[in-house]
């Protein structure tokens, strides 16, 4: 009987996303490990982004860092 938990930001996933996580999981467990979906079970926590942190920094200061700055001219 797995039980997968999955972490995201609260941000942005639609009912419809998480349905596709859980099943996605859920087929991958089948195929992968030959578990029973019907016992499968799969969560998904929803995070609010200033309790998430990635490399020492929380999610929105990391992102920042991660986007390309303006093009240099000359």
């Amino acid at each position: 009987m797995p039980y997968v938990s999955v972490r995201i930001t609260r941000e942005t996933a639609t009912p419809d996303q998480k349905a596709e996580i859980i099943a996605g999981v859920t087929g991958l467990l089948a195929r992968v490990l030959d578990k029973d979906p019907a016992t499968t079970f799969v969560v998904i926590d929803e995070v609010n982004l200033e309790d998430w942190g990635v490399g020492g920094l929380p999610v929105a200061e990391y992102r920042r860092r991660q986007r390309p700055g303006p093009a240099a001219t000359g």
